[in-house]
């Protein structure tokens, strides 16, 4: 197998697996396993299981993510208070499943209520997403730096400020975070100042998860949408 093929073989599974938790996710809203009056914890716990039986999801990569109201304006590493979901709440939900040697990354919102604006958020999310990845295909020598600095501009067009410390990270084979990489470099984020085009350690083309937070400090709710850039 030749590099080419070795690196659209990895992308390709990584690709299934984004699919198969985007499938995971379409069953945790027809579960309706994001209502008011679960806390976001109850939320975790239903999901964990649910991801378990239906999925067979046995290990995450990372914690799982259910953040509601003005919780929405915190980021992953954040640890607020479990809050209850109110009636008109935002509630975003970041998901790491690993399946098989793979590992997925998907962050989605759902806006319960019928604020237009909490709607609007939830629609411009990936609007916001497909905007920045097309600078960033449209940008063979991109930097980290300068991806994460379009995405706050195009937040910025769209009404809404950028939410993330940073913008997206690698991803690959679990556990990716073991690689030996300088930390700076496995981030979408101001201080990754390399090309992102580079190769990895072993030399193979780089995968990435871009992440889009939308937040409205104003009247204290956000957003968040992720997957494979």
């Amino acid at each position: 197998m030749t590099a080419v093929e070795s690196d659209a073989a990895r992308r390709a599974a990584l690709e299934a697996a984004e699919t198969r938790a985007e499938a995971l996710f379409a069953a945790i809203e027809a579960e309706g396993l994001v209502a008011p009056g679960r806390t976001e914890q109850d939320v975790s716990d239903a999901i964990f299981e649910l991801a378990a039986e239906r999925f067979g999801v046995e290990r995450h990569w990372h914690k799982r993510v259910i953040r509601a109201g003005p919780n929405t304006l915190t980021t992953f590493f954040d640890t607020p208070e479990n809050r209850a979901i109110a009636p008109d709440d935002t509630v975003y939900v970041d998901l790491g499943p690993v399946f098989e040697a793979w590992e997925a990354d998907i962050g989605r919102t759902i806006a319960l209520g019928d604020d237009p604006e909490k709607k609007r958020l939830v629609a411009d999310l990936p609007r916001v997403f497909a905007a920045v990845q097309a600078h960033y295909r449209a940008t063979p020598d991109v930097t980290g730096a300068g991806l994460y600095a379009f995405a706050q501009k195009a937040a910025e067009e769209a009404g809404w400020v950028f939410g993330g410390a940073i913008a997206g990270h690698l991803i690959g084979e679990f556990a990716h975070h073991t690689w030996p990489i300088p930390r700076p470099q496995t981030a979408i984020a101001p201080v990754n100042e390399t090309p992102m085009r580079g190769t990895d350690h072993l030399g193979r083309a780089r995968h990435w998860i871009l992440e889009i937070h939308l937040v409205d400090r104003a009247r204290t709710f956000g957003g968040f949408y992720e997957r494979l850039l």
